[in-house]
């Protein structure tokens, strides 16, 4: 439970909401939808790199625990979706809501460890193809991916924690979900040092990957522009998948940073409620779709399962 100055905060309600009256059904239909092509491509991919022993490589295995992220992600949001739209009255308990929070930014963390590790093998397996197998070895990979899971969780754990003892003074949100800047924006105890650890969260869990993204693709540039066609062509092959799942990803991030710092209120209700579910939606639609056109080994794959 929350305090406040004199009453306890059970419960939140999301007045981002509005009536939809006979249109709540169709939005239902729309998002089991969405749900169902998620997990379905999503979850065909993970069992094709898992059952297909030529796909047991860094990239692949880096791969399917990107596409394990996006059923946790999707997961988390859809049926709590689903059930708010379903209902007459838009509220959630403190409990569910912190989970709900926990979710959305352990998804997020783990999104851009996984693009950051990808990153760095795409990096070795291009910038330096004869020390790739003794670099990336099954053990160093598995490790990276346990390392991507457990510090994504262990860091929200935390971030959580910072959270949860604030003293608020209201309990309404302006979103369709949980997320911390509202719950900040509802303290009337001092926020200094939330804001400097979401500050240093920040910066570990988005900016660190992010340079070392940027690092990775400048070396791999150097050696395009120093190298063969056959090198160039290999790079552009595997790290356009990578780049487009890295934008598109940070495009919905980026939106959602919008909304949290300015005053969105001339912009449409519907619009807004789109773009903070940007994130949630399009890279778990995207990016199987992407990898599994883009990289050949995927693609032959399917079709001969098919």
């Amino acid at each position: 439970m929350l305090m406040t100055n004199s009453t306890q905060v059970s419960s939140f309600t999301l007045v981002a909401y509005f009536d939809t009256g006979r249109l709540r059904y169709f939005c239902v239909m729309i998002l089991m939808s969405l749900c169902g092509l998620i997990f379905f491509t999503n979850m065909s991919l993970i069992v094709v790199i898992c059952m297909n022993r030529s796909l047991h490589e860094p990239m692949y295995l880096f791969l399917c625990s990107l596409f394990v992220n996006e059923l946790y992600g999707s997961t988390g949001l859809f049926p709590f979706l689903l059930l708010q739209i379903l209902s007459d009255v838009h509220t959630v308990s403190a409990s569910c809501c912190f989970l709900q929070i926990y979710c959305v930014y352990s998804y997020s963390t783990v999104e851009f460890f996984s693009l950051a590790v990808m990153s760095y093998d795409r990096y070795v397996a291009i910038c330096h193809p004869l020390q790739y197998n003794s670099r990336m070895t099954a053990n160093k990979v598995v490790t990276l991916i346990v390392l991507i899971w457990l510090l994504s969780f262990l860091l929200n754990v935390f971030t959580l924690s910072s959270i949860v003892p604030l003293r608020l003074c209201g309990n309404t949100i302006n979103k369709v979900y949980c997320d911390i800047p509202s719950i900040v924006k509802l303290a009337c105890s001092d926020t200094r040092l939330n804001n400097i650890y979401g500050l240093l969260v920040s910066t570990f869990s988005v900016f660190v990957p992010l340079i070392l993204i940027l690092y990775t693709y400048v070396r791999i540039l150097q050696v395009c522009f120093s190298g063969s066609k056959q090198t160039r062509q290999k790079a552009v092959s595997t790290c356009t998948p990578h780049l487009a799942s890295l934008l598109n990803f940070s495009f919905g991030c980026v939106f959602e940073v919008i909304q949290n710092r300015l005053n969105m209120s001339f912009v449409p209700n519907m619009l807004r409620i789109f773009l903070s579910l940007y994130f949630f939606t399009c890279p778990p639609l995207f990016n199987p779709v992407m990898y599994g056109l883009k990289l050949s080994k995927i693609r032959v794959t399917c079709t001969f399962l098919i």
